[in-house]
């Protein structure tokens, strides 16, 4: 216990000693600057587009993401998983409002952007869980992604039993749009694996 004590301690003291424009301040307001790894070549049809109809979820379309040629060594060992995290950058965002309704619907609550998965947001920086269908020299083929056609990609990860949450709390209107959307395209048949799971 002493030596507990006495690290503990020396740790602070260690601290103290250091000055503090040596220290990584989180407050600082500096730009962070990302350079893309690649894009994403083919996404779902937008809602405006004639193909849409042909596609009922994002869940049904193979997007196609690309990477850059000076990392597709990165992809190597990427095939043994069968679901990853796409983290893209919202590229036509253009509004970055504080309060918004979620989904743009005029019956859902005024909430902080922080609090829905808007891509309109101060850094519109978005990740995607998504299933693996193929990977290419440069190319993955992938099912969920919510990208739009061009955007700029910033991470790829594997999805790992660490990223699971059986049973999260969530919102009330996230709750009631997700039993609307449920509903509509009967979830549990067509995506069994999205939701929490079921009680026991």
């Amino acid at each position: 216990m002493f030596h507990v004590i006495l690290f503990r301690g020396l740790k602070l003291i260690i601290l103290l000693l250091i000055p503090i424009e040596n220290m990584v301040m989180y407050e600082t307001q500096d730009k962070i600057c990302f350079k893309p790894i690649g894009y994403v070549a083919e996404d779902i049809p937008k809602r405006d587009d004639p193909c849409r109809r042909l596609v009922s979820s994002k869940y049904d379309f193979t997007s196609k993401v690309r990477v850059f040629n000076e990392y597709k060594d990165c992809l190597i060992g990427l095939e043994d998983f069968s679901h990853t995290i796409v983290v893209w950058y919202a590229h036509v965002s253009v509004d970055k409002p504080h309060l918004v309704r979620p989904m743009g619907r005029s019956d859902m609550p005024l909430v902080g952007v922080f609090s829905t998965r808007s891509p309109n947001r101060p850094n519109p920086i978005c990740i995607s869980v998504v299933e693996l269908e193929y990977i290419g020299e440069d190319e993955l083929g992938v099912r969920g992604l919510d990208a739009w056609t061009g955007s700029p990609l910033l991470d790829i990860k594997p999805y790992t039993y660490y990223d699971i949450i059986r049973r999260p709390r969530v919102s009330d209107w996230f709750l009631r749009y997700w039993n609307e959307r449920n509903s509509e395209l009967n979830y549990r048949k067509k995506y069994p694996f999205l939701g929490p799971e079921d009680e026991s």
